[in-house]
Formats: C-alpha cells, sequence, structure tokens
C-alpha cells in the first residue's frame, strides 16, 4: 500500500489538478466532483435530499452543482414517479466516463511518486 507524507500527497493532488485543467473537458468546482463522485462510487438511488444530506449542505446548493453538471451532460434527472416531491439523480454514459479518466490520472500520477 503506497504510504504518502501530506506534502506527497498534495503533489499528487496538484498534479491531477492541473491534469484536469489542461484536458478539453468538463471544468468541475470541487463541490461538483464531490456530489459527482458521491453519485458515481455510491450505490444508487440519489435523490436532491438524500445528497444536501450526506453532504451537509442545502438543497438549493446541490440544485445549482446539480443544474450545472446536467448541463454538461454529467447526470440526469427525473421525478420519482412513487414521490413527486423528490428527484432522482440518474448516472450518465459521459459522467462515468469523466470519472474513469479521472480514476486513471489519478493511477498516473501515484505511479510518478514511485518513480
Amino acid at each position: 500500500m503506497l504510504q504518502l507524507r501530506a506534502s506527497e500527497a498534495l503533489g499528487l493532488w496538484h498534479r491531477v489538478s492541473l491534469d484536469l485543467v489542461r484536458e478539453a473537458g468538463p471544468d468541475l468546482t470541487l463541490r461538483q466532483l464531490a456530489i459527482l463522485s458521491q453519485i458515481y462510487l455510491v450505490p444508487p438511488p440519489h435523490t436532491v435530499r438524500g445528497l444536501a444530506a450526506t453532504l451537509k449542505v442545502t438543497k438549493p446548493v446541490i440544485t445549482r452543482a446539480l443544474d450545472r453538471m446536467g448541463q454538461m451532460g454529467l447526470v440526469d434527472r427525473i421525478r420519482d414517479d412513487d414521490d413527486r416531491r423528490n428527484v432522482i439523480i440518474k448516472r450518465t454514459v459521459k459522467g462515468a466516463l469523466y470519472l474513469e479518466r479521472l480514476g486513471d490520472l489519478i493511477v498516473a500520477s501515484g505511479r510518478h511518486l514511485e518513480e
């Protein structure tokens, strides 16, 4: 298992962040990235209310982030047929590919530390 000092972990994050900025893909805020990770790494279903509770932010904060990520094609939203008050967040292929690419960047940057 790779053991990192704080400075090494920050260096890894720095390299990954730079790689993300240099790519032509979606430019996400840290909050959007946290929400997207929650949606894709934790089994569904996901709702606006549930995401807000998990991330300890308000529903409008989640809604704004989802609006932007929806425009980018990273997530979809639909009304829950069983409870029309709930909005269910759906994964998209584009969102899955984005996080897969992010994982690849992290792995590549981690390998750089081992050299």
